[in-house]
């Protein structure tokens, strides 16, 4: 988590000090935060659920010759676009992200007030779980440590789940999801993020397959005990190591 200089500006941005402007924020906490309706199945989710029961493992296709590509990917030259079958358009005057759960201080972000936060910017290699990886994607957004300290992350959260506006959910352990390179992401190579991949706002997480970097972000919910999404509980890896080719089971 940030240290030193860092905490004074976090007091400064969240202990309601005059002209903060996330000291007027109306923080909302809910009863029940973990609740998401379940997307429908689809042609495409029944195939990707019979990859999982049969524990298919693409072949091991290097096409660098060095150590930087996860074994059984290859580099795609585009970006392959995949979702549930539903690409949800959410405006920006309408997003909102909600922060809750195991957290001192629950947050819910309107699109001006996630933008005024501390932006980051990275450049991560992405690994999809169907084998292609993309390398050097240059992202803007803000880190998810950045999140957990304005939302005053409890000692005792272990785990999060992620939820998004087409009813996916995803589950991350909090060693991976507050890594210095996570973060959500409203840009992509100096251009918003686009619909298609998951725009306005998207997780990103790159230690991990790319179906835990969840798209069309909604909501962060931090818990102390682990909670399986959407493909962890039809055959995915719980975790999704690309290192360890967590795919299946």
């Amino acid at each position: 988590m940030p240290g030193g200089g860092d905490d004074d500006r976090f007091k400064d941005l969240f202990a309601g000090r005059a002209g903060s402007l996330l000291g007027d924020m109306k923080a909302q906490a809910e009863k029940d935060a973990s609740l998401t309706v379940p997307p429908p199945e689809t042609k495409l989710t029944q195939a990707k659920e019979q990859w999982a029961r049969d524990q298919r493992q693409p072949q091991s296709r290097r096409t660098d010759g060095g150590g930087r590509l996860p074994p059984g990917q290859h580099l795609a030259k585009d970006w392959p676009v995949l979702d549930l079958g539903h690409r949800p358009l959410v405006p920006t005057d309408q997003w909102e992200l909600k922060v809750l759960g195991a957290v001192a201080r629950p947050l819910t972000l309107s699109w001006a007030q996630f933008l005024a936060l501390p932006q980051a910017e990275l450049t991560t290699d992405i690994h999809c779980v169907t084998s292609w990886s993309k390398y050097d994607n240059r992202w803007q957004g803000v880190a998810v440590r950045t999140l957990a300290e304005a939302a005053g992350l409890r000692d005792k959260a272990a785990f999060a789940v992620l939820h998004c506006h087409d009813g996916y959910t995803t589950n991350l352990p909090l060693g991976h999801f507050l890594a210095e390179d996570s973060l959500i992401a409203h840009s992509w190579g100096g251009e918003a993020l686009a619909r298609d991949h998951g725009g306005p706002a998207r997780a990103v997480v790159p230690s991990l397959y790319f179906w835990k970097s969840a798209k069309w972000l909604r909501q962060i919910t931090f818990l102390e005990k682990d909670a399986p999404g959407y493909w962890e509980t039809r055959g995915y890896h719980n975790l999704g190591d690309p290192w360890k080719q967590q795919r299946y089971g």
